[in-house]
């Protein structure tokens, strides 16, 4: 990770704080969009030299202090605080390889769970595993190997995802916290690169500097069989595979989704009963 690098996520995200967000009055005419290098530099009781030598790329050591006050004068959460330290170089990088791998005995989880749809996926948003109702669920892409693939450049996207542009926020901001992982960055980067030749939209968004990991919120598809449909779901990191992450779906109980989420599992099954009679 290069500080140029951290400086192009300081600017950016300096960018999306305006003055009155941080209690400093601005005269008419401002044409400043964001906040100017002095007022952060004001906020994180740091010279403004120095803040601007972090934005250029040419102050290589900034300690944890200065860090943890850059990121309060910006308002930053746990998850862009964290980010800012990984490009600083200030958090401890993992010595475990990074594995795609599934381990069996998790795969064997995914397929106790016959009403569940449920995936795991690494930090690039790869699909590593999935159950038999997850592949019903993303049934209308031709692959469904990327989540962020599947959202900016397979045309199923734009229909499966109901609020496409959340989708779109969520995916770029899950893969800018990847790209702070030393086991993950070459790869991200090669991601980065394929979306980046792809979509128009994918570029504006991840000229953002935007960072989250994933949350724990309901997700709404318009599904080619079964239509529109809203899921709860839950992210659990993998401890056994660091970067690994387990995603479980479910619907709540009595509403429509419920019942079609039934509907899917139902297909589903016919369909591989099909295909078992043809073989």
């Amino acid at each position: 990770m290069t500080n140029t690098e951290m400086g192009a996520f300081l600017k950016a995200r300096r960018g999306h704080v305006q003055p009155d967000d941080v209690g400093i009055g601005t005269l008419p005419g401002r044409r400043v969009t964001g906040l100017r290098r002095e007022e952060v530099a004001m906020l994180a009781g740091i010279s403004v030299d120095y803040y601007t030598r972090l934005e250029q790329g040419r102050e290589r050591n900034p300690s944890p202090a200065v860090l943890n006050a850059i990121a309060g004068a910006l308002g930053l959460d746990a998850d862009r605080r964290e980010h800012l330290f990984r490009l600083a170089g200030l958090m401890p990088t993992t010595r475990t390889p990074v594995r795609d791998a599934v381990d069996e005995s998790l795969q064997e989880l995914l397929e106790a769970w016959p009403h569940t749809p449920a995936v795991i996926i690494n930090r690039q948003l790869d699909i590593l595993a999935t159950n038999d109702l997850a592949d019903a669920l993303y049934s209308g892409f031709a692959r469904s190997d990327n989540l962020a693939v599947m959202t900016f450049v397979d045309p199923a996207g734009k229909a499966f995802f109901t609020d496409w542009e959340r989708a779109t926020e969520t995916c770029v901001a899950n893969i800018r916290l990847a790209l702070g992982h030393a086991g993950s960055h070459e790869r991200v980067r090669e991601l980065v690169a394929t979306l980046h030749r792809a979509s128009a939209e994918f570029r504006l968004l991840w000229a953002r500097h935007d960072v989250r990991g994933k949350t724990n919120e309901a997700k709404s598809f318009r599904h080619p069989d079964v239509g529109d449909i809203e899921l709860d779901y839950n992210a659990f990191d993998i401890r056994s595979t660091p970067g690994q992450q387990l995603i479980v779906y479910k619907a709540v109980s009595g509403t429509a989704s419920a019942d079609k989420l039934r509907l899917l599992e139902s297909l589903a099954a016919t369909r591989a009963g099909t295909v078992a009679a043809r073989g």
